[in-house]
């Protein structure tokens, strides 16, 4: 399967040319290309997952670009199935208006706004709302359950339109999207153009600072060519006509960031977060080279510790299956090198069951799985879920089976 890709030369938010290579992990296929029985026979292309250090700015971003187009134009992926989403969006449509306080019918924007789920929450409250998503399937549905969804990738062009025809936003909100997207600098200029004067613009995306931190490698893959951190995007948005007011970590997808923006020269004060947050960062050092090249050797260490383990059991003749088809399932697949060891894959989300992993083409079946065929251990590499998908599956343990985890230490349950 031949998939269109590009190489990043310079810096996404500064456009520096000073950038350096600070963590080179195995190439896999694009982390969400489950495939169907029928295409078993194709071999699937692998692109490289190299990231890159802007040693002007602080941006960490990857090398290669996957096209888009191939990525999301039938991208399967509803927030809906995860579990911790839902709650987190109600608090954070909470926390949103409280902060805004927008009159009822003001207009609230998301850019990738999936199936809606988000949206709405605001829509409950009164707002109307304007979703965009380049998944066609994803955005026709959304329309269809009352949340309207623009079938299309964000763009300044496309923020006119919606400003021309519906008026300016209150609210803009970019969840687990910014770091998807390649041409920020016209995201930036989109929003400007879309905000009313007293407008806000909040971003939430995995926080590089807690993939270092916590060896996130699961939030590492195609989808995310960026790895977000306070102070270059501080910089970032000053350059564009903005000014981030706050930044605060929450707990989503293992630690992610979320940035609050307004026009530059707005009604609202600069929190001191955004400055404590970039006080942390410089004294972690993700602005730095060498707190990746630990990371690499955190990384590796787990690899050894895990395939010795894996590779014990197998001896024993013992089966192991692994629990979770998310995209981040592609990276640790293949950075632990899993293939040999994983006899099925089992997940709750109906579309991915009865598909096959990329590249390597393990079966996925629905958790049911784990007890018919009964493996001897399930590798949990939705880790980050571990403690819900076992008592979920408490029967498992107590037929005598066993769970392990691979971060962020590798144990045996």
């Amino acid at each position: 399967m031949k998939i269109s890709v590009s190489e990043r030369k310079t810096c996404r938010l500064c456009e520096s040319n000073n950038i350096e290579l600070i963590l080179k992990l195995a190439r896999t296929p694009v982390g969400d290309f489950f495939i169907s029985a029928g295409h078993l026979g194709e071999i699937q292309e692998t692109v490289p997952l190299d990231l890159l250090l802007c040693t002007d700015c602080g941006n960490v971003q990857l090398r290669n670009v996957v096209n888009p187009e191939v990525v999301y134009g039938e991208y399967t992926y509803v927030s809906s199935i995860s579990l911790e989403l839902p709650g987190h969006f109600r608090k954070y449509a909470e926390d949103v208006l409280k902060r805004v306080n927008p009159p009822q019918g003001s207009l609230v924007v998301e850019l990738g706004s999936n199936e809606g789920a988000l949206l709405n929450f605001f829509k409950n409250k009164g707002m109307r709302v304007i979703g965009i998503d380049p998944s066609r399937e994803i955005a026709r549905k959304a329309t269809e359950a009352g949340i309207e969804t623009l079938p299309s990738f964000f763009s300044a062009e496309l923020a006119k339109k919606i400003k021309n025809e519906h008026g300016a936003a209150s609210i803009v909100i970019a969840n687990n999207v910014f770091a998807n997207i390649d041409d920020v600098v016209d995201m930036a200029l989109g929003v400007r153009e879309l905000l009313l004067p007293d407008g806000i613009f909040v971003f939430e995306s995995s926080y590089l600072y807690d993939v270092v931190k916590k060896a996130l490698l699961d939030t590492i893959f195609h989808e995310h060519i960026s790895y977000l951190a306070v102070k270059p995007l501080e910089t970032f948005f000053r350059r564009n006509g903005l000014e981030m007011i706050d930044a605060e970590s929450v707990n989503t997808k293992g630690g992610s960031l979320r940035g609050t923006v307004q026009l530059a020269g707005g009604p609202r004060k600069i929190l001191p977060s955004v400055a404590v947050m970039i006080s942390s960062e410089e004294e972690l050092g993700i602005d730095m080279p060498g707190v990746f090249g630990d990371l690499a050797e955190r990384l590796e260490s787990v690899k050894s510790e895990l395939l010795s383990l894996l590779g014990e059991i197998k001896g024993q003749g013992k089966m192991i299956a692994c629990y979770g088809a998310a995209v981040g399932l592609t990276t640790m697949m293949y950075c632990f090198d899993l293939s040999e060891t994983v006899s099925f894959i089992v997940d709750d989300n109906e579309i991915k069951q009865n598909t096959f992993s990329p590249g390597y083409h393990i079966p996925v079946y629905a958790s049911q799985a784990i007890y018919d065929k009964k493996p001897d251990y399930v590798l949990i590499l939705a880790w980050r879920y571990a403690k819900p998908i076992m008592e979920q599956h408490r029967a498992f343990l107590e037929q005598g089976g066993h769970f392990i985890l691979p971060l962020p230490v590798v144990k045996v349950i």
